[in-house]
């Protein structure tokens, strides 16, 4: 492995120009990126991490970005060295995809969605390489296969849309990889994918990069994917490097508060095991924390039983119903008052569906949900409005559940507004108590949505889920967008409420480090049936279904010493919950394998 390095950035700042004067993305940030090399450099949204690697490929101009100093010194294939700050955009588009890829975070804006999979992947090859039109698909379909997407000879003919999450970022992986760049910048290439897509897509880059002798620059805020791929590690705080280091040094001996914060607040799976009740986490520079268990109630405060709920797939010129979409499949579960039942599984297992259909916000076609002694699916549209003052809902994207033309504390008022019993003074009172109970300060409540971080966003989402005083709230992937320090944050929060005001939760969530610190109970999903449900520490530490077992297997944990190897993953494709009008599944079975741990023993086709 040669010394020098591929790529080292000497000094960068970056500035944006607004209207009220330049904002600094990035102060002043040095280091350097060798052969064969992953370095992670890690942070919190605002931090700079994707303003310095869009300066490397030159794309920071394009959103409104000047490189005001520093060097960006990359070294070529034909081994020369290239101050990329100074190059001219010509030149750039020569080096960009040829010489240095990049894996953006959302690989469904990656896409061109008017272009087949096909023509987006022989482009950069005919460009960069000159390859003919079937010398390029032939190529093109070796990546496929090396990214392990099935059937790539049909996938080269469809359209980005037609694909899902994981297999369109396949697609993105195999487009940065085309043309063997030297330099591979991955900008949270996996945040938006389940546990088990983000395992198999960061053993597929690391084998990548062993094979070929690719340098990587990965960015994220996910302390545990930087445990399994780094071998480096770059802090970045408010645009300035904060600590850099091997990865065992970093998280075996963190010298910056920044970086002892950071590892803090990461739940790590297997840190609750011993313990029969969730507690909140520790956090540094937090004064006056109550860490004590949450026991919660012995009594049923919700009861769902043989809950169904299908989709219709219409086709044909008289669009009639010619499928079902099987979404939530016989499912049966009880939640303590003052406890909170986890639902995991992988996208499209059915467990928002699953959120959506206790609150009636879908219909589902059969089944009981009993609340506190009101049967739900039997109630009009008046009776269910009274019921859902019991009831309420956290959604995953604060940003679209928030109204952006009002004002923060006439929405958290508007649910008092809508059952309005309360006067006007009762209201602010309630409201300025409720921006106190999520720590918020008092002067956000003039606020607007745009104004607020995605954290403050998600706090104003929860004040207003409790103005009702509600039994049962239902979190759907509630902190999944969340940076790791807010997210510790918000799940204390949740749980110091549920402790003193006795909430129960129906928590949805793809992150098993998070469901592990939460729950009481956890029910595991897939394909629209509970596959393994039971008290939490059993099903964690004693998972009895192969599903159960294959997904706690894929999730990465935060200690580099104890990485995944690709072997460790064994998947099968998850099959079409999509059955004709004819099919009559049959009802979930379950086996008690021990005190209140139940296994399915239906077919459930994994």
């Amino acid at each position: 492995m040669l010394d020098q390095p591929i790529a080292r950035i000497e000094g960068l700042r970056v500035a944006f120009q607004t209207k009220d004067g330049p904002v600094v993305g990035v102060e002043d940030v040095s280091f350097d990126i060798k052969p064969g090399e992953t370095v992670c450099i890690v942070g919190e949204s605002g931090s700079g991490k994707s303003v310095t690697s869009l300066s490397l490929m030159r794309l920071v101009e394009f959103g409104g970005g000047k490189i005001d100093a520093g060097r960006l010194i990359f070294h070529r294939k034909d081994g020369g060295d290239l101050d990329v700050a100074q190059a001219e955009q010509d030149l750039m588009r020569q080096i960009r995809g040829n010489e240095i890829g990049m894996i953006f975070q959302e690989p469904m804006t990656a896409l061109n969605p008017v272009f087949t999979v096909g023509r987006q992947l022989t482009e950069g090859l005919r460009v960069h390489k000159g390859l003919s039109r079937s010398a390029a698909e032939d190529r093109a379909l070796v990546l496929l296969r090396e990214v392990r997407i099935p059937e790539p000879e049909r996938r080269m003919k469809q359209y980005p849309h037609e694909l899902s999450g994981g297999m369109r970022q396949r697609v993105v992986i195999a487009m940065a990889m085309a043309c063997a760049p030297r330099l591979l910048i991955a900008d949270e290439p996996t945040t938006a994918l389940d546990v088990t897509i983000q395992a198999e897509i960061l053993a597929l880059m690391d084998r990548l990069k062993r094979e070929t002798g690719t340098a990587v620059m990965f960015i994220t805020h996910d302390m545990a994917v930087v445990a399994q791929m780094a071998d480096r590690v770059v802090v970045m705080f408010r645009g300035n490097k904060v600590e850099e280091g091997p990865v065992e040094e970093i998280f075996e001996n963190p010298k910056h508060p920044y970086t002892k914060a950071l590892l803090a607040a990461v739940p790590k799976l297997g840190e609750m095991r011993g313990k029969a009740a969730p507690e909140p986490m520790k956090l540094l520079g937090v004064e006056g924390q109550r860490i004590e268990p949450i026991t919660g109630g012995d009594d049923v405060l919700l009861r769902v039983s043989h809950l169904t709920t299908r989709f219709a797939v219409t086709g044909g010129f008289f669009r009639r119903t010619v499928a079902n979409v099987h979404a939530v499949e016989d499912l049966s579960f009880t939640i303590n008052r003052g406890q909170t039942l986890s639902l995991v599984g992988e996208s499209g297992c059915g467990k928002s569906t699953a959120g959506r259909s206790v609150l009636r916000l879908v219909h589902p076609q059969s089944g009981e949900i009993d609340l506190d002694g009101v049967d739900i699916m039997k109630l009009d549209a008046r009776g269910l409005r009274e019921a859902r003052l019991d009831m309420q809902m956290i959604f995953q994207d604060p940003f679209a559940s928030l109204n952006p033309q009002m004002q923060l504390s006439d929405q958290v008022a508007e649910p008092l507004r809508n059952y309005g019993s309360h006067s006007a003074g009762d209201i602010s009172r309630r409201v300025s108590m409720l921006f106190e109970r999520v720590e918020l300060p008092k002067s956000f409540m003039r606020r607007y949505p745009h104004e607020l971080s995605g954290g403050q966003r998600q706090r104003v989402a929860i004040a207003r889920a409790l103005a009702l005083n509600p039994k049962l709230i239902v979190a759907d992937e509630a902190v999944s967008a969340l940076d790791v320090s807010v997210q510790a944050q918000v799940l204390n929060l949740m749980m110091e409420l549920q402790a003193d005001l006795g909430l129960s939760f129906l928590f949805i969530s793809h992150d098993m480090a998070v469901v592990e610190r939460v729950s009481h109970q956890v029910g595991v999903m897939y394909l629209g049936r509970i596959v393994e449900l039971g008290p939490r520490a059993r099903v964690f530490e004693n998972p009895q279904h192969p599903y159960t077992q294959a997904l706690m297997k894929a999730v990465p944990i935060a200690d580099p010493r104890r990485r995944k190897s690709e072997k460790d993953l064994n998947f099968k494709p998850i099959p079409s919950p999509i059955h004709g009008l004819d099919y009559t599944p049959e009802p979930s079975v379950y086996d008690e394998v021990e005190p209140e741990h139940y296994v399915l023993t239906t077919d459930s086709g994994y």
